[in-house]
Formats: C-alpha cells, sequence, structure tokens
C-alpha cells in the first residue's frame, strides 16, 4: 500500500482515521481557508478538501493524501468556528431549536497518477430548544470554541440534540470514514 497522508493538524480527524487501522502520518497544509465572497458552503468545502490535500502534494510525490474541510449551516447562513465564549453562546442561541446541516467535504489525492476524488457528505442535526442558561452551562463545561457550530458531537454536545440525520455520522466530526473507504477502495487501497 502506498503512504497515507492526512492533510490535517486536527486531533478530531486523526482519530477518526485510526479507526481504519491503516497506517498513516498527519501534515498540516498551508492554505488560505478564507470564505470568498459570494461562494457557496457546498463550493466552498470543496475547494478546501481538495486544496488541503493538493497543497501536500509536492512534498509527498508517491501518495495518497487525504483532504477534508466542513462547515456548518444554517438557512443560508455558513456558521464558522466561534473562537471565544459570545460568539459561541451567539450562534447556540441563533441554532436554538432549528436544524443545522454539516456540509463535510472530502478529497483523496493519487498524487503518482494525479486523480483527485472530491465529494461531500451532508449531515444534519435539529437541536433541542434550550433556555440560554442551558446553552452557557454546556459551553462552560465543554468550551468547543473550534468547532464549526459551537458543540462537540462527540461529547457532551449530543445532549443539545433533538435528532440527527445523514448518511455517515462520522461526518459530523469532520471526517466522512465511509465515504472515505470507498474512495480508497478505488485508490486500490482495502479496508478491511
Amino acid at each position: 500500500m502506498r503512504p497515507l497522508i492526512l492533510a490535517s493538524s486536527s486531533t478530531y480527524r486523526q482519530a477518526l482515521l485510526r479507526r481504519l487501522n491503516l497506517p498513516f502520518e498527519s501534515r498540516s497544509p498551508e492554505l488560505d481557508e478564507t470564505h470568498l465572497p459570494g461562494e457557496a458552503a457546498l463550493a466552498l468545502v470543496h475547494r478546501l478538501a481538495e486544496g488541503k490535500a493538493r497543497a501536500l502534494a509536492g512534498h509527498y510525490p508517491s501518495h495518497l493524501i487525504i483532504g477534508s474541510d466542513q462547515v456548518a449551516v444554517l438557512g443560508e447562513r455558513i456558521l464558522g468556528k466561534p473562537g471565544g465564549f459570545e460568539q459561541a453562546l451567539e450562534q447556540l442561541m441563533a441554532t436554538n431549536g432549528q436544524q443545522v446541516t454539516f456540509m463535510t467535504g472530502l478529497a483523496l489525492l493519487d498524487t503518482h497518477t494525479g486523480l483527485c476524488q472530491v465529494d461531500m457528505v451532508p449531515f444534519s442535526v435539529t437541536m433541542r430548544t434550550l433556555p440560554e442558561s442551558a446553552l452557557a452551562r454546556y459551553l462552560q463545561a465543554e468550551q468547543p470554541y473550534d468547532c464549526a457550530g459551537s458543540f462537540k458531537a462527540e461529547g457532551l454536545g449530543v445532549s443539545l440534540f433533538e435528532r440527527t440525520e445523514g448518511p455517515d455520522a462520522t461526518s459530523l466530526v469532520g471526517l466522512p470514514l465511509i465515504r472515505l473507504v470507498a474512495m480508497l477502495a478505488q485508490a486500490g487501497v482495502d479496508v478491511p
């Protein structure tokens, strides 16, 4: 098997990829992740997932490189990573009782052939209607300030959910493993 590179320093994505029992290295790509004016959420996650993989291609000429990116969308509004308590509370208040769609872009670049598979896996979360005090308690307990949507689904954040819907729950955490396994198979890597 050709070496596998995860184009991410995300501990969440690394933990998910370890579930496939494949050896891999993780490298952080240099990429401007700025949302372009007028850019739709789907175009953004496709561009960033592929861009992350391609950003490392020059250093790894005979590898398979995985790029992934995620945005949370409330209606037409893209919810970024909050960065702090006030912004996170504002996001959670806006999503309170609403459906948030997480769009996770995934790219697998074969640097030997130049072939890049790119896809997006959606996952929707309907949030419970909770008082501001409960949302503030959650934020103080988990501090999900580096997470799109202001919660950690793999942690206490699940307590904010009324229901979830989507083809792959791992896409909610940021790396859709079901789709990745299919992409790896197309690249000649069998899992398990």
